[in-house]
């Protein structure tokens, strides 16, 4: 979304990661995506900072706000402990150490912090998209899409800003589905001023 946002074009190379071709291994030793390859020159591994490397390119609607400090903590917080437990709830049967009431009631920790949050805005710091918004909501999505009806009827303000955000134009521009990319093989060039 970052990168639409800015204007950013780019060369799309689908990766399924059961099937990681070579070439991504020869960019990133981590074999993690998404990967950012800059000019074959400097490479950015990290979601978060290749959408801040994004919006320092362009970022027409400040994105980027005064309090960005505190946004990073939001999102670092999103990254690690809820990111914990939304695995553990998304795949508790590989956790047998508690039940999946136990890992919701977790994730519904930090929700009900974005929750409160929400109560008197559009987004999680004003009425305006931010960075935090952008970073955090695929994750709160995917919690949402574990038990819509537990999520839908316990956080109203988090299901309303999760509905803007993925009935937003700018969501449903980048969601295309790519045909995955082969060692060798063309990739796709997008520019998303166009879609």
């Amino acid at each position: 979304m970052a990168l639409a946002y800015s204007n950013i074009t780019i060369e799309i190379k689908e990766i399924f990661l059961q099937n990681r071709p070579q070439e991504l291994f020869d960019i990133s030793p981590k074999g993690t995506v998404p990967v950012l390859c800059l000019n074959n020159s400097k490479i950015i591994d990290e979601s978060l900072d290749i959408m801040q490397w994004s919006l320092t390119q362009n970022d027409p609607d400040s994105w980027i706000i005064p309090n960005l400090d505190i946004q990073l903590k939001l999102i670092k917080e999103n990254d690690s402990e809820f990111k914990y437990w939304l695995d553990r709830y998304k795949y508790y049967d590989r956790y047998p150490e508690h039940d999946k009431n136990y890992y919701r009631e977790k994730c519904g920790e930090y929700i009900s912090k974005l929750n409160i949050m929400l109560k008197d805005s559009a987004y999680l710091y004003s009425n305006k998209i931010s960075i935090a918004d952008v970073a955090i909501f695929p994750f709160i999505r995917q919690c949402a899409n574990v038990d819509t009806d537990w999520f839908t009827g316990t956080f109203l303000n988090t299901n309303t800003w999760l509905t803007l955000l993925i009935e937003s134009k700018l969501f449903l521009s980048i969601m295309h589905k790519y045909p995955e990319y082969q060692s060798g093989q063309k990739s796709l060039i997008v520019n998303f001023n166009t879609m």
